[in-house]
């Protein structure tokens, strides 16, 4: 077995290339992502041909595998959540003479909410179909809300989105871990889903000529008032599912 060197520097970048593979089983495909925690890759699983997704800690990210216990534990415990995508396994490689950690779990078809909507006219939702996104977002949330988890990032580039007619299928990335979860949190949610709603319709530049149903959902992004109204995800969920939309 290789050494492990005691004093290494910090690994910003695997930067794997295409075809390399990795502890016998999976083969790189391309990169996904980059975040604080480590870069997520497509693999190709060898012995079954099936395409996963592999999320490879940085070590100095990951000490002692606190970071990785953590998601796959908490996506264990989500699992039955439609949203949550499906964790796998877990495997360690060698990288430049460290131990590098990295979880297996379900490649997911589909875009970043953040890159879907730069494909849309003027790079954004118009209202109906935008209360369809934020529907499909309070529905994933409460089944997690209800199993007393949170996310906690909520925002365009950790949604990965499928569109079908007027139907959005989402899934989640990065959920947050800091601290175990609180009704702070859980409200959290709710206001960062009413952010993006805002921001998928416009933001600032389109807000004032929004009708009068899409601004009583948004409440002037006014915390108070959001949380007056939508306490919980459900409550969200059930106010879009009986609103009238003239």
């Amino acid at each position: 077995m290789a050494k492990v060197k005691q004093s290494a520097a910090l690994i910003k970048s695997f930067q794997f290339h295409t075809g390399r593979i990795l502890v016998g089983k999976y083969e790189v495909m391309d990169l996904l992502g980059a975040g604080w925690e480590g870069e997520v890759y497509r693999v190709r699983e060898i012995h079954t041909d099936i395409i996963r997704t592999a999320k490879f800690f940085f070590p100095q990210r990951n000490e002692r595998d606190k970071a990785l216990l953590f998601y796959a534990r908490k996506l264990h415990k989500l699992h039955q959540c439609p949203v949550i995508i499906q964790y796998h396994t877990q495997e360690k490689v060698i990288i430049r003479g460290q131990h590098v950690s990295f979880l297996i779990s379900e490649y997911v078809e589909g875009e970043l909410l953040s890159a879907f909507l730069l494909r849309q006219p003027g790079k954004k939702l118009p209202p109906y179909p935008a209360i369809h996104l934020l529907h499909a977002m309070a529905s994933g949330i409460e089944t997690i809300h209800a199993l007393g988890e949170y996310h906690g990032d909520l925002h365009s580039e950790n949604i990965i989105v499928e569109h079908f007619g007027l139907k959005f299928h989402l899934k989640l990335l990065d959920l947050f871990h800091w601290g175990a979860p609180s009704k702070a949190n859980i409200l959290d949610d709710v206001c960062n889903m009413i952010r993006i709603f805002y921001d998928t319709l416009g933001g600032a530049s389109t807000y004032a000529k929004q009708p009068a149903e899409i601004k009583a959902i948004v409440c002037g992004l006014k915390r108070s008032l959001i949380l007056k109204k939508f306490r919980t995800a459900g409550e969200l969920k059930m106010y879009l599912e009986n609103m009238e939309f003239s």
